[in-house]
């Protein structure tokens, strides 16, 4: 197992990527705490899965999962900060309320998150997995939020990869492209296969593909990796 007893925080935890990310870091011995807004998918019966309520633009609620993990553990090996939400309005039609709802989960979290966390992992020499999405690197017309907190995202996992890197915290970022989530099946049939026709690959993304680029990351074998961004987009950003 390649993360045999490490300690893992996963937010947006109950559901889409951060659900594989989940179920595949407890497939490999993790010790996990499934952080989400939602009710918990899970049940109660593996001693290896805590799920915890959080809302990742909280400052008081990430001190409170903080203090809650040092108690049970004195550490953390990995925090994957994945919780997001995104609108389609552009910067033209967009809200500020709407804007701002944005900024504060898929940006503020996450950094609230790596503040929140850090001296945790500094306990272990653990690392970070942020991700952020392949709209953190390019565009597409509208969701102006989105890009915006995805690229912000992009430029903290740089800046964070170097203030901390002589506290032995590793920091990475993931950009996944179009994935099958529940969230995109909500959109219709024609929001699935117009995602078949974008992707190069000609099949759709999973949930396992993103948290199996988690896996190594946040794996030993990716020791010498960090302020790096890995592309799990099926060839959509080389088109």
């Amino acid at each position: 197992m390649r993360l045999k007893d490490k300690v893992a925080i996963v937010t947006g935890g109950h559901s889409g990527i951060g659900r594989g990310c989940v179920e595949t870091l407890i497939g490999e011995g993790a010790i996990v705490y499934a952080a989400d807004r939602t009710p918990s998918p899970f049940g109660t019966d593996d001693p290896r899965l805590t799920s915890v309520a959080l809302d990742v633009s909280r400052a008081d609620e990430w001190a409170s999962l903080a203090a809650m993990v040092a108690a049970a553990h004195g550490g953390l090996d990995l925090l994957v900060n994945n919780a997001g939400i995104g609108f389609f309005e552009g910067i033209h039609d967009t809200s500020l309320e709407a804007w701002n709802q944005v900024i504060a989960v898929d940006q503020t979290g996450v950094m609230l998150g790596m503040q929140a966390c850090l001296p945790l992992l500094r306990e272990r020499r653990g690392n970070i997995v942020n991700i952020a999405s392949i709209f953190g690197i390019i565009a597409i017309p509208g969701m102006a939020a989105y890009h915006a907190a995805k690229g912000a995202v992009t430029a903290m996992t740089r800046n964070a990869a170097i203030s901390y890197a002589d506290w032995g915290v590793r920091v990475n970022a993931i950009h996944p492209g179009l994935i099958d989530t529940p969230s995109l099946r909500s959109r219709g049939p024609e929001a699935v296969q117009g995602t078949l026709d974008a992707t190069p690959l000609g099949v759709m993304g999973s949930p396992r593909d993103v948290a199996m680029a988690v896996l190594y990351l946040g794996s030993d074998e990716a020791r010498f990796v960090t302020g790096a961004s890995l592309v799990v987009d099926g060839g959509y950003t080389v088109q």
